[in-house]
């Protein structure tokens, strides 16, 4: 199993940046493709960004491309989302998670772990 812990939300005015950190438990975190999602009120959850085991298969949502990147670093567990010229329909809950299949691709149901999810923000 992975549990998955996010960090790094908050509150920034259009335009700004913020950076969500993911960290991983387990000895196999290496083997998972990690995703970042995102839900925002009233809305379903949506593909943010997705990476896969190796790093060297990364995509985008449209609406995030040119805007957000996705790295992670497999001797620390961790996965980060970097958010750069952030726009208030970014607002939402950001979720980190693991797929099994290691491919890190856009369908939410690949993803057999979930993190709690992090607030972000931004304010107009």
């Amino acid at each position: 199993q992975v549990q998955l812990v996010e960090s790094g939300g908050g509150l920034v005015q259009a335009g700004g940046s913020l950076r969500l950190s993911c960290a991983a438990s387990g000895r196999t975190f290496s083997r998972y493709g990690m995703g970042w999602f995102r839900q925002a009120a009233g809305n379903e959850r949506e593909f943010v960004a997705g990476i896969s085991w190796t790093g060297g298969r990364i995509s985008y949502a449209d609406s995030v491309k040119g805007r957000f990147t996705i790295s992670r670093d497999n001797a620390k567990n961790t996965v980060a989302l970097q958010m750069n010229s952030l726009k208030p329909e970014d607002t939402a809950v950001y979720y980190c998670a693991a797929d099994s299949n290691g491919l890190g691709g856009y369908a939410a149901p690949s993803y057999a772990y979930w993190g709690q999810g992090t607030q972000v923000t931004v304010s107009s």
